[in-house]
């Protein structure tokens, strides 16, 4: 879909306003604040549309309240412009591209990007074959005289979890280290017990793989890539994508936003279908193709309820947790 085809689908606020809610509230609107399913369309003169009150607990709410839109000035068409440059994109998009996009300041367009992000933490477990494989995220330290920086498992780059299943989904996240006091928790949060995982020689994959149905490894320490069906290319395609964000487009991910930029690398990997193509020889390759970009916009969407990113006092972004967010007082639409 280009762009003309989506103004097509939303040609105004309208059409922007019924899609969220069409989505955000699938099972039935809801009042965010208490939620009690009984609420009224306000149509006042001075009401902003799309308003509505709260059969209970008299408070007014709007689609976006209590997402990561909560409270925002900007045009819907704006965020779904936004929304479809970030999932359209193939290894994500600059702040500063997203501002000239959008018609927006850089820092309001940086604010976009992450509330975006925030919509995309992926649910559920993985199954099947999954390869397990850890990435150092980070570029070349600076050259320094007489001073020789570590490789490898000794480098103080910040670790990343990747696990994904074979022609599936990915989860990646951020660790502190490799030991399997750190690991073991989430690898079993992630993937089910059912799996069958496929990891290289890290001892600590040795001790999770016990948990599992079956375990398979591969010693890159000599030189053993692949042994038939056994590998983790899977995994270091997804560590090669994150590489080149970090390199072309994002240039640096900080430790404190690093599992925002894995969840928007991750949603674009989640969200396509396999298909077979010939090629001119007559061979059949398997290819990834992206899903519909409406069938991404709702998926994005059906997610945000419930989160919220507010700006901190110097001018930085902070998640607020549903706790958190329930002893908030009440802010005006």
């Amino acid at each position: 879909m280009n762009l003309d085809q989506l103004r097509q689908c939303f040609p105004d606020e309208t059409a922007c306003r019924n899609f969220l809610e069409s989505v955000i509230w699938s099972h039935g609107r809801r009042c965010p604040h208490c939620g009690r399913d009984k609420s009224y369309r306000l149509q006042g003169k001075s009401t902003l549309p799309g308003t509505y009150e709260c059969g209970g607990c008299k408070k007014q709410f709007r689609v976006t309240t209590k997402t990561p839109m909560h409270g925002t000035k900007l045009s819907l068409w704006k965020w779904i412009m936004a929304m479809y440059s970030i999932i359209n994109s193939s290894k994500g998009i600059s702040s500063v591209y997203l501002a000239r996009w959008v018609g927006v300041s850089q820092p309001t367009a940086w604010k976009i990007g992450h509330a975006i992000r925030e919509m995309m933490a992926p649910d559920g477990q993985l199954n099947g074959i999954v390869e397990l494989d850890e990435k150092y995220v980070g570029g070349k330290p600076r050259r320094e005289k007489d001073v020789r920086h570590k490789r490898g498992h000794g480098t103080n780059k910040q670790q990343a979890l990747i696990a994904v299943e074979r022609h599936g989904s990915v989860r990646s996240i951020p660790v502190d280290n490799n030991k399997i006091t750190t690991l073991a928790p989430l690898v079993t949060s992630l993937v089910s017990r059912k799996a069958d995982l496929m990891t290289d020689e890290l001892p600590s994959y040795r001790s999770i793989g016990s948990w599992y149905q079956t375990h398979s490894q591969v010693n890159h320490g000599q030189g053993q890539y692949a042994n038939g069906d056994t590998h983790i290319n899977t995994a270091e395609s997804f560590g090669a994508l994150l590489e080149r964000a970090k390199f072309g487009v994002f240039h640096s991910l900080s430790r404190k936003h690093l599992h925002r930029y894995l969840r928007e690398i991750g949603f674009r990997w989640n969200h396509r279908e396999r298909k077979e193509h010939v090629t001119k020889t007559g061979k059949k390759k398997v290819v990834m193709i992206p899903l519909p970009i409406t069938v991404m916009l709702a998926s994005l969407l059906s997610c945000c309820a419930g989160k919220q990113l507010r700006r901190t006092k110097n001018s930085g972004i902070r998640s607020l947790s549903p706790e958190i967010m329930f002893n908030l007082p009440y802010f005006r639409l």
